[in-house]
């Protein structure tokens, strides 16, 4: 079976929390259109000025939205 990754893309600043909600949007927009499977995509609030919004994929899908999305970073899913 494959891992699970986490892509992450960070905002910062006041509005942080709005603009990852927003990006969540774009992220589900993304995958039925292109009919990719995700386990998971949401936000959390790391502090006041710094959000993130993920999505958790299948490691062999992962190039796909790297590709295309531009996450900042990835890891390891929990």
């Amino acid at each position: 079976m494959d891992r699970k990754l986490k892509l992450i893309w960070d905002f910062r600043g006041e509005s942080s929390e709005k603009t990852a909600e927003h990006h969540c949007i774009h992220l589900k927009e993304f995958a039925n259109i292109e009919k990719l499977h995700f386990y998971d995509i949401g936000f959390s609030v790391i502090s006041e000025m710094h959000t993130i919004a993920f999505i958790v994929v299948d490691e062999a899908d992962m190039i796909t939205y790297r590709d295309a999305l531009k996450p900042h970073r990835g890891q390891l899913a929990e």
